[in-house]
This record gives C-alpha cells, structure tokens and sequence, in this order.
C-alpha cells in the first residue's frame, strides 16, 4: 500500500488534555474506525503517550508520537502539531510545562466572566468534572458543562456565543511563541505541522507573514484535510502547501464521540497533488 493510501490520522486528542477517551480507549476506536497510522497530539501534553503507544502496538496499529502546541502570533492563538518528537527531551517537556502554566488562573478568570457577564455560576466547578489532567483544564472543559447546563446545543455553539473573542466567556491567555514552539519540536527530533491552518481568523497578507516566518523557522507542513476544514478547503490548503514548499498532513482533531464533527478514521483522503507528511517515515 501506497503512503497515499493509507488511512493516516494524525490528530486526536484523549483525556489528558481535552478529550474524553482514554488513550488506550482513543486507540482502539482509531484501530475499529480502519486507521492505520495514528497520533495522540493532545494539547501541551506529552503524558498520554505511553499508555497510547502500548495500545497501538498492541492492536497492531502504527503508532507516531505527537503533541499539539497553542502559539500567540499576532495577538492570535495558533496551533502547532508536533509529529515524531521524543516526548522525553528536556526541553520540550519543560516548555510544555511553561505552556500549560496559567491555565488554572485562566479558568477562573473565566468562571468570573461568565458569572458577571452573562449571570452563570458555578462554571468553574462544573468545567472541573470534565477535566481528566489537573494541569490542563480548557475552554472545552466549559463548553461542555454550559451543553450539560442546557445552555447550548452543542460545543461549537458555546465557543460561538460565550468562549470565542468579545464573548461574555473570554479570557486571553500567552501562549508560546512560534519560535519556541518550532524549536521545541525540533529539538526534540520531530515535524513542526501548523494544524488546521483554515480556522485562523488572518487576512492574506497574515497568512502570508505567518506561513514564512513558520517555514524560515523549519516548520515543514500544514494540515489540509482536517475535521476542522470544509470540503473545499481541503483542495484549498493542499495548493497553499504547494505554494510554499509545504508537506500536507492529515487529522480528524477527534475529541468525544459527542461532539465530533469528522470521527477519528474518517476522513476523504489527501488530494492527489499533496505530498503526505508520512511519505518517508515508512
């Protein structure tokens, strides 16, 4: 079977950041779902990886460690995935730790905002039910108590209206810089990916900016068939990544079964044109 060929999802997230499976329950679904190359790239979070690679091997399936890096860029919160790292390298695992650093105080800034903004209490509480790693709790934690609450229908409408920039839920937060992002998963041997490039509220002139200074930094690809893409945007960023010099990478960005718009496995495959991150690696 062809690289091409393959069913290859390299995004997905369990438990130990915002997710709701286990790693190991994360794995058999991508192994039932028909994939056959997997990555856990869950958010600042290197954790889950040995549970997820002992799951893998054990079904069978093709297993890549991974990790998903929030940036601030321009005042914007990007993600950078990061495919075959060494989840030991000091450096990475302390910038992570740095990275996840002000999450708690960010949740409670949010929990006063909703209180005072919008008149819901006791999200902070409620978001801590759903939070599996103590260090990570996440916007994702809130989104799913105000469904459970009945606030809204689903998870992408609570970011919408409560948890998205000038919404009553709000915080900002400083992420890592594109640079050290890039280096930390550079230095710990892996692929800097710029994950669902087509969620990124930049104007062309941005993009632009943002995808040189991230390949002059030794970023390698971007996502263009990815849970959070539209079916046009698929052809759209595989012509980008040709544009640039990019490799194209593949991910459901699975989290719950609940509220999964594209279920781990399933994705269309890379256009023809792309050229898959994964080429080499087997």
């Amino acid at each position: 079977m062809s690289p091409s060929e393959l069913n290859v999802d390299l995004h997905s997230h369990s438990i130990i950041s915002d997710g709701v499976l286990a790693p190991a329950q994360l794995a058999a679904r991508a192994k039932q779902n028909g994939v056959d190359v997997w990555a856990l790239t869950d958010h600042d979070e290197v954790r889950g990886i040995p549970e997820a690679r002992a799951a893998a091997l054990a079904l069978g399936l093709r297993y890549i460690t991974g990790v998903e890096i929030s940036v601030t860029w321009a005042g914007k919160t990007i993600h950078i995935v990061g495919l075959n790292i060494d989840e030991n390298n000091t450096e990475l695992v302390n910038g992570l730790a740095k990275t996840r650093s002000g999450r708690e105080r960010r949740a409670r800034d949010m929990a006063a905002e909703l209180a005072s903004r919008a008149g819901i209490h006791g999200s902070y509480e409620g978001a801590l039910k759903y939070v599996g790693n103590p260090d990570l709790i996440s916007r994702s934690h809130f989104a799913r108590y105000l469904v459970e609450i009945g606030l809204c229908a689903n998870v992408s409408e609570v970011f919408k209206h409560y948890l998205s920039d000038g919404n009553p839920g709000f915080v900002p937060h400083r992420w890592a810089t594109l640079a050290e992002a890039v280096g930390w998963i550079r230095g710990a041997g892996g692929v800097a990916v710029v994950a669902h490039p087509g969620r990124y509220d930049l104007s062309p002139v941005a993009f632009d900016a943002f995808f040189t200074e991230f390949k002059d930094l030794g970023g390698l690809a971007i996502e263009t068939v990815t849970g959070s893409h539209t079916v046009d945007q698929y052809d759209e960023y595989t012509k980008i990544a040709a544009q640039y010099g990019f490799l194209s990478s593949r991910g459901s960005d699975f989290h719950s079964p609940q509220d999964a718009e594209i279920d781990i496995g399933g994705l269309p495959a890379l256009p023809k044109m792309a050229k898959p991150v994964w080429a080499s690696w087997f």
